[in-house]
């Protein structure tokens, strides 16, 4: 298990955050100006927050994003996340990262999320994160993007040149379908998808981070 690397998404996989954030990250977009926002965030070509802000920016003011108000959106989506009860994690999601901790188990986190709101996730829910095993879509609109960056910060962190396999872990079909286009191995969490990653080719699917454990001893 040491030379297989585990990437984590955090919303619906180790956070029970979808809905909460959805709602922040709308009106975050709205706070910017942004009157008419499309909330058909499953049907987006990339499920994050990146492109979620760019494409409803230039849909509305027809006018060419720039990457400057990233960081801006970044900072009132945290405002607004903060008007809601902390997030918990799903069921067995922090006892598990530990695990992986105190077993010398290799991963990391990739998310659609921006980077503050990623991390204001994990610490109400308790849930161990290093920041330089964080990949974010601060820096890749494609979930692509940012998950081979987060191989590439796990190189360095664990000091290991190359994995001999690699677990991508996640909730949504767009986690599956990336896990696909980089020919990885792939393990789904929850149930609120779990038909459609059956449908596309998952093979393991499980309740919570709890049962997944289970399959690890």
């Amino acid at each position: 298990m040491k030379d297989t690397l585990y990437i984590f998404d955090i919303d619906g996989t180790l956070t029970d955050s979808v809905a909460m954030y959805l709602i922040s990250v709308t009106k975050a977009m709205m706070s910017l100006g942004i009157k008419d926002v499309d909330t058909d965030y499953n049907n987006y070509k990339h499920h994050t927050d990146s492109y979620a802000l760019r494409y409803n920016y230039e849909r509305n003011f027809k006018d060419t994003f720039s990457k400057d108000l990233l960081k801006d959106f970044e900072n009132d989506l945290v405002k607004q996340m903060l008007e809601f009860d902390p997030v918990k994690e799903i069921k067995g999601a922090k006892s598990l990262v530990q695990f992986f901790r105190d077993n010398s188990i290799p991963f990391c986190f990739a998310t659609g999320a921006l980077p503050e709101p990623a991390m204001l996730k994990l610490e109400q829910c308790d849930i161990w994160y290093d920041k330089s095993l964080l990949a974010t879509s601060m820096t890749h609109e494609p979930r692509e993007g940012f998950v081979l960056d987060a191989v590439e910060k796990a190189k360095a962190f664990y000091d290991k040149p190359v994995f001999r396999n690699i677990v991508s872990v996640g909730d949504g079909l767009w986690d599956l379908k990336t896990a696909q286009n980089l020919s990885l191995d792939f393990v789904g969490i929850g149930n609120r998808n779990k038909k459609k990653l059956l449908e596309n080719g998952a093979t393991k699917c499980y309740d919570d981070m709890e049962e997944f454990k289970k399959t690890l001893f």
